[in-house]
Order: structure tokens, then sequence, then C-alpha cells
């Protein structure tokens, strides 16, 4: 074919082949750095292959989940703070597949913008290379989409898909198993995680504040943190503590505390004719909540209904797993207690 002297070319149009290659190149050793039994997490192909049989699976069946981290994005954007939002990203997928009972296995993420900045974009997918490691996930792949006129100056849009595995006999709930007096045992949250940030926004904004500003309320352990640094804090991924004791076979069900707070999410987990019964008593609100309670004039109802208000992941065990399942997630470094029970409906 010959070249046309006033032709066009796929740059002119807004899309850098070229960044697109650095990206990957600059990104192959981060996901090299995930790799796990099973996965050898390499870059580069069309698909991935993972082998359930190097992973020590008998009779296992795949669960996938997908997700993204909604409006905390803005801020992300906004204040060029690109580092975490990645383990955000994996953590909303992996966790959910904790509420199955299941493993993660392997991660691919989804990068979308108008025009691709390589250094912003490898900062993001640092940080889901970080994720996957908390997770034990192999990233073994994803997409980077240059759209121009599709997204403004500097903006971009994150997607990520998860896959696990649970053998059979575990899989998460036990529906037949769960009676009125099961315990109900909450993982803490280390703030907002990736749900409820357009109202979080919508505070901020009325409280006058720039994201700069020192932070209003309280950090546990972490000084001089400005707004934007503490609203930002990474969501809990917690595998690592949870899964030896989902494989134990000591948990009836398990929720990840997103969207819909705690209303709406421990009614996925618990079986017809049982409800969850929390001691709102049993946990302090972390301070971050209540910030954004009294700011905001939020009533405790949509609190609850739209944040995990401290509570990241809650699971149900008999009676008399309780304690020894909470020492063991004490020990495994976990802010653990006994929230709730389970009731007749």
């Amino acid at each position: 074919m010959s070249d046309q002297p006033n032709g066009l070319t796929y740059a002119q149009a807004g899309v850098d082949i070229d960044a697109g290659n650095a990206l990957v190149d600059a990104i192959k050793p981060l996901a090299k750095a995930t790799r796990r039994p099973g996965a050898e997490a390499s870059l580069g192909g069309f698909g991935a292959l993972f082998d359930l049989k190097a992973a020590g699976y008998d009779d296992p069946l795949l669960v996938t989940t997908t997700d993204g981290v909604g409006t905390k994005l803005r801020i992300a954007i906004d204040t060029g703070m690109h580092a975490t939002v990645g383990i955000d990203l994996v953590a909303m997928c992996v966790n959910d597949l904790l509420a199955q009972g299941a493993e993660p296995l392997m991660f691919l993420d989804y990068f979308a913008t108008g025009k691709l900045d390589v250094e912003t974009a490898k900062s993001v997918v640092a940080g889901i290379a970080d994720g996957c490691k908390l997770a034990g996930a192999a990233l073994v792949g994803g997409e980077t989409a240059e759209m121009p006129g599709m997204y403004g100056d500097g903006e971009y849009d994150l997607a990520g898909f998860s896959v696990g595995a649970v053998d059979r006999d575990d899989v998460l709930p036990k529906l037949d198993k769960q009676r009125a007096g099961d315990i109900i045992i909450g993982l803490g949250s280390s703030g907002p995680h990736s749900n409820g940030y357009s109202l979080v926004r919508r505070v901020v904004e009325r409280s006058g504040l720039a994201w700069d500003a020192p932070c209003p309320f309280p950090v546990p352990g972490e000084d001089g943190k400005t707004l934007a640094e503490a609203l930002m804090a990474p969501t809990r991924i917690y595998v690592k503590s949870l899964l030896p004791l989902l494989q134990s076979g000591r948990v009836k069900g398990g929720a990840h505390i997103t969207g819909g707070g705690l209303i709406e999410n421990p009614p996925r987990a618990i079986a017809e004719g049982l409800a969850a019964e929390f001691d709102w008593n049993a946990w302090p609100l972390p301070p971050v909540f209540d910030w954004l309670a009294k700011t905001g004039g939020v009533s405790e109802h949509e609190m609850r209904r739209t944040f995990n208000c401290g509570v990241g992941f809650i699971i149900i065990v008999a009676q008399a797993d309780a304690e020894p399942v909470l020492a063991a997630l004490l020990n495994a470094g976990e802010d653990a207690f006994i929230c709730g029970q389970l009731v007749k409906a």
C-alpha cells in the first residue's frame, strides 16, 4: 500500500501506539512479581492460562467477579494521588470472591483514558500489582484503551476482573447449616473503602475544605495527613487472614460490605427465615464516619446503608466456633470483633 502525502495517522487521531507499548514494557516486571503456582503471569498474549491442578485443587468450581473503584477515582484524578486506587480495584473483586469461599487466582484490569499518560498508568498498575500480592492472585493481563473524545484531559476509568476457585464442599454461604444463634464476626475496615464516594465528595464540598487541607478528623496512628490522603486510604484486602478459616470449614457465610452497607449486604449471605441482628455498640464508629455524618447531616440509617461504618467484611460461625475463629483473626492482624448474631426473621 503506497503512502498518501496527506494521510492521517492513528497518533494524529489521538491514539499513541508507542505510548501503549512503553506502558506494557514498564508493567511487565510488576506482573511478573505476582506469579503464583498455576500462573506464570506473562503479558503480551491474547489470553492467560491457569493450571488448577498445580494450585492444589481436586474438585474445584471457578468463581468470577468484576468491579470498579467508583467516584473515588475523581479524588485520585483531582489530587494526582494514583498510587493506591489499584489496590482498591483488586480489593473490590477479591473480597467478593471470599464471600463465596473462593481463593483469588488471577486478576485482569481495564484502564481507559482519553490520552495515555504512561507515568499515571504505571502508577495505577503498580497499585494493582501491590493488591494482587496482598491477595495472592497473579496479575495475568489487562487492557489499556486510549479513546480520545471519551474522557477529559487527565481522566481515566478502571475496571477489574478476578477469577477464583473453591472446592465444591467449601462453597459459601452454607445456607443449610445456618441456625438462629450463630455468631456474626466483623472485620474492621480502613475507612469508606471504595463505596459511597459520591456522598463523600458532597460532604467535603459542604465542609468547604480543600483536598490538601489538614484532615479534620483523627486518623489513628497517622498524624499530619491531608483530607485527601485520609479519604484515599485503600480498601482492606482480607484474603490472607480469612482464607485459612474459610478452608477450615468453620465459616457458614460471609459478606463483603460494599455498596448498600450493613443493611443490604448481609442478607445476601443469610438463609431464608433468618436475619442479622447487629449490636451497634459492639464497635466504635471510626472518626471518618462520625465526621461524614455530622458534617453532612447524614442520618444513622443512611450511613448504615451507604457505608461500611467500620466493618469491611462479616463472617457467620457457630457459637462454639466464635472464640477460636476470633482469636485466629486477631492473631492474623485483623481488627476483629463479635458484632451480632443470626435471629429468626
